[in-house]
């Protein structure tokens, strides 16, 4: 027992076991009920090694021990024999069930760092084969090659930028993601698909697969990684995963690079034997699956293939599509299928368009200005990823539209005779190498016009408020500030966000000496406006009392923060508290943790004040709080610098 010294000296100097009704614990301190206070050696307690303060408040005798009081507790209860509470009874470990939201939240989280240069990169994209239709430069020039390696720069190597991220958002080492993305973009893998087979697996059918390499005797079947999404985001995942266990098994002296070594070699060869060839004909199968519902009746493949194409873009599965659109261009000089999703983009700008128009959040609609240009180029990554989807209304309505454009471009039976330009500079590809300009491009007008206008239309009047764009201009800043201060700082400084919507107040305005004075570390406090208290950082919830009034989680960079609602809510005995969390469960930033019903507990006569402290203070050199008054949730509430800056 590590703390048994301390515990004998505490219930010594309470007055003894006798003297003692009962003990419980807090987030904090060791809160006693006795018999004879005044039996109790308070000064002696005070200047007690590994005791904080002693308060006396609501006739309990409370000794202030910090983040550790769990473990002095379990010594009090075993030496002076007394009763262990019993945990209340909650609804801990309750997740949201909501799956959309949970996606959307997984997505925003990886791609909204990249939306900046994503859009930028769109743009230069557009702008150069803009410049090349209009025979100002040839695609042979240097002026062009340039141009479009920075536009194509991004999207050939997504899965490099997108391992860094999506690591970050499940909890691994972002190094890892990165070195995970770049294999599958590795050029002399890519280049094997060149050479000859040493033989072919599943021949004869959609999954026929010519294998060029093994990896310990077993063969791999090697895709085309560039530009893709969904293998990086599922690698990163199951890194991460494989990661956290080894830092758990791996001893500390040798794990900054065993964990790695032994992540990598286990991830990358899984990402290139399973998790890639699986996504990849999960995309063949869908176009198989198209090509039936066509053969059926071009309308309904029209709506279906339209509707659902940016969701296959999100997830990668619309490469099977395009390898049948190939192969109908080369066998029957003409293809359907891509010629129905040519619409989709239309809708997005039309959506993304209304979203410009309509926003009064400047964020958002900076956003959207960069959005709109690159899609009508027909890149519509940063309209997704940083308009439509985060607002989640206007990405379904831009569905819905793109829908109608695919069913009408069903009805006209347009078709494409050549893989061209994306966006407006897709149209040429609609017009016959032999028969000139037919009803089929005249079609696609229509179409791909009634898709933007129904786009713009629905969004403005019923897919977009002001308060989902002050939410998505949130999100925005959250992702931006979360990124600034990582790259910026280095590892010199950390960021703290704020867990609740509220007032900010000084420490000091705190009714419990023990967080007004700075005793139990520095840090501010938070009047909450909304019963809601999300994580502030990522990392390791190491402490959650079973009353679930108060919290402590230690961040990936080492902060060890508290947060406790309101003053003596631990007499509420959980009442009023729900938690979505768990003692020792991993947390990512922004997460919800615990729900707590403000009218309630004021009802009860408690106050809501709550302390934001940093337990471990005297590791850092400076604790800088946040100048404003009023904040919400993800902004900048505290900056630790430290000692080693």
């Amino acid at each position: 027992m590590k703390y048994e010294q301390l515990a004998k000296d505490i219930i010594e100097n309470v007055g003894g076991k006798e003297n003692v009704i009962s003990v419980v614990h807090c987030i904090t301190r060791l809160r006693f009920q006795l018999k004879d206070e005044g039996k109790a050696n308070t000064e002696v307690l005070k200047n007690m090694d590994g005791v904080v303060t002693v308060m006396k408040s609501g006739g309990q005798y409370q000794v202030v021990i910090g983040n550790h009081v769990p473990d002095v507790y379990k010594a009090v209860v075993a030496i002076g024999g007394f009763e262990a509470a019993k945990p209340v009874d909650t609804e801990a470990g309750k997740k949201d069930k909501n799956l959309f939201n949970n996606f959307i939240d997984i997505i925003s989280g990886i791609f909204a760092p990249t939306l900046g240069v994503l859009a930028a990169t769109g743009m230069i994209k557009g702008f150069a084969a803009l410049f090349a239709s209009l025979g100002w430069i040839t695609d042979k020039s240097g002026t062009y090659q340039i141009l479009y390696a920075i536009g194509d720069s991004l999207f050939y190597f997504f899965p490099i930028f997108l391992g860094y991220t999506a690591s970050k958002k499940f909890g691994g080492n972002t190094f890892i993601g990165m070195a995970i993305g770049a294999s599958l973009v590795y050029p002399a893998l890519s280049n094997l698909t060149s050479g000859k087979a040493l033989y072919t697996l599943f021949s004869g059918t959609m999954f026929e697969s010519p294998i060029y390499i093994t990896f310990l005797g077993i063969p791999v079947i090697l895709m085309t990684y560039s530009s893709s999404v969904i293998p990086i985001i599922l690698a990163a995942y199951f890194s991460a995963k494989v990661e956290n266990w080894f830092k758990k098994v791996i001893p500390d002296v040798v794990k900054t690079f065993l964990v790695p070594f032994f992540t990598l070699i286990i991830i990358v060869p899984l990402t290139f034997l399973l998790i890639g060839p699986i996504a990849t004909w999960a995309g063949k199968l869908l176009g198989q699956l198209t090509v039936a519902i066509n053969d059926l009746s071009p309308i309904i493949a029209g709506l279906l293939l339209g509707g659902f194409w940016q969701v296959f873009v999100i997830f990668g599965l619309h490469w099977g599509l395009v390898s049948i659109a190939i192969n109908n261009m080369s066998t029957m000089g003409a293809d359907p299928i891509l010629a129905m999703a040519f619409a989709p983009s239309f809708a997005q700008i039309g959506a993304v368009l209304a979203v410009m128009v309509k926003t009064k959040q400047q964020k958002l609609k900076t956003l959207s200005v960069p959005a709109f240009i690159s899609g009508v180029f027909g890149v519509t990554e940063p309209a997704i990823y940083g308009v439509t989807l985060p607002l989640k209304k206007p990405f379904i309505i831009s569905c819905i539209a793109a829908a109608i454009g695919g069913g009408l471009i069903g009805v006209f039976d347009s078709k494409m005779y050549m893989l061209g330009g994306l966006g407006i500079f897709g149209i040429p590809s609609f017009i016959s190498p032999t028969e000139g300009i037919t009803f089929g491009l005249w079609g696609t007008l229509i179409a791909i016009t009634v898709a933007f206008i129904l786009g713009f239309i629905l969004t403005f009047l019923f897919g977009f408020s002001q308060k989902s764009a002050a939410e998505a201009d949130r999100q925005s800043q959250q992702a931006t500030a979360e990124a600034d201060a990582e790259e910026e700082l280095l590892g010199k400084k950390e960021i703290i966000f704020s867990p609740f919507n509220g007032e900010v107040k000084p420490l000091s305005d705190i009714k419990d000496a023990a967080f007004s004075s700075g005793a139990l570390g520095a840090g501010v406090a938070i009047e909450p406006s909304e019963g809601k208290l999300v994580a502030p950082v990522s990392g390791t919830v190491t402490t959650l009392f079973p009353t679930k009034h108060a919290i402590g989680i230690t961040s990936d960079q080492g902060a060890e923060i508290l947060i406790h609602i309101g003053m003596n809510t631990v007499q509420l005995e959980g009442k009023f508290f729900n938690a979505h969390t768990t003692q020792g469960a991993r947390v990512e930033k922004g997460q919800l943790l615990i729900e707590f019903d403000i009218n309630g507990i004021q009802s009860a006569g408690f106050d809501l004040a709550t302390p934001v402290v940093i337990t471990n203070t005297s590791h850092y050199k400076e604790i800088n709080e946040t100048k404003e008054k009023q904040i919400k949730i993800g902004e900048p509430l505290l900056t630790l610098i430290n000692d080693s800056e």
